[in-house]
């Protein structure tokens, strides 16, 4: 497993690092697949039996020191960790923007070009986003979870059905793998369930997964609760742009007036990505993250 200490990046800040395992046979990025997964397992798997525990990353994605440790953090709960690579060797392009101390009053020469540079990052985030969108994920996650079905038969068993956490980018996808959804929206042929819902005779498939973990999302929308039929419990934060407080509400909603479990936990002062792991100078984002961690974990375990 990752060593914790070498946690030393803010959220969402490392999406080009690359790092590997340390303990041969403890985990690993399996690259044999048609699509990478790093695998974390509980110290004394096979001979304790575990749960099959999907983790779906923001877009940092699979190499990132902090997810691998988050995962790690599941594995020694005694889940058996499955972290797919969700953007096939495709990770988000770094968007951080340092203004150097020297610039503390930039002049417009200086202005300008950090607004460039801006735009530029922008427009390639914009050009992943493009990439990366049900049409081409859902087949890439649902090819793993065939294949984890065969090879870790036991920890599915075992649980009755694959645990899923999410976090960012990676939480929309607990919601659409916890859905009954039209055939052709999970093998990747349709964008989406919006236009379907009123047609007749349509084959629909899932869910997917038994229940689901979610943690400050992106790009979700009302819809994507719609046709959730597992226990969600969400971690958000309060007044998160890229996950508004509307779409929280309606989304818990919906959900409630479908009868189906469902619970959120929203958390004030904190940055958009506080859940993952990471150095953070401030005690209370510490606090917080080590919090909806256990609320997470404890949702998993009672379900």
């Amino acid at each position: 497993m990752a060593d914790e200490e070498v946690a030393t990046k803010a959220p969402e800040s490392d999406a080009q690092e690359q790092s590997s395992s340390a303990i041969p046979g403890d985990t690993t990025v399996d690259q044999g697949s048609s699509m990478g997964a790093y695998i974390t397992k509980p110290a004394d798997y096979p001979h304790a039996p575990s749960k099959l525990l999907l983790f779906l990353t923001g877009g940092t994605g699979i190499h990132s020191t902090n997810n691998q440790l988050q995962a790690d953090k599941y594995a020694a709960e005694g889940f058996l960790v499955v972290m797919p690579d969700q953007f096939n060797g495709d990770p988000a392009p770094n968007t951080s923007t340092v203004i150097p101390e020297s610039e503390e009053h930039p002049t417009f020469i200086e202005n300008l070009k950090l607004n460039l540079a801006s735009a530029a990052k922008s427009f390639r985030i914009d050009m992943w986003l493009a990439r990366h969108t049900p049409t081409t994920v859902l087949p890439r996650l649902h090819s793993v979870l065939s294949a984890v079905r065969d090879e870790f038969a036991d920890a599915v068993a075992n649980g009755n059905g694959i645990y899923a956490v999410g976090y960012c980018f990676g939480a929309k996808y607990v919601l659409l793998l916890g859905s009954e959804l039209p055939d052709d929206v999970i093998s990747g042929q349709r964008e989406s369930d919006a236009q379907a819902t009123a047609e007749e005779g349509m084959v629909r498939k899932g869910p997917a997964i038994k229940t689901g973990a979610l943690a400050h999302g992106t790009m979700i929308e009302r819809s994507d609760f719609e046709n959730v039929q597992v226990p969600v419990g969400m971690v958000c934060v309060e007044g998160d742009g890229l996950f508004p407080d509307e779409v929280r509400e309606e989304g818990v909603k919906v959900l409630k007036e479908k009868g189906q479990e469902v619970d959120s936990w929203v958390y004030p002062g904190v940055p958009h990505g506080f859940a993952v792991l990471g150095d953070y100078e401030d005690q209370k984002i510490v606090d917080a993250q080590k919090k909806a961690f256990d609320q997470m974990l404890g949702w998993l375990k009672s379900h």
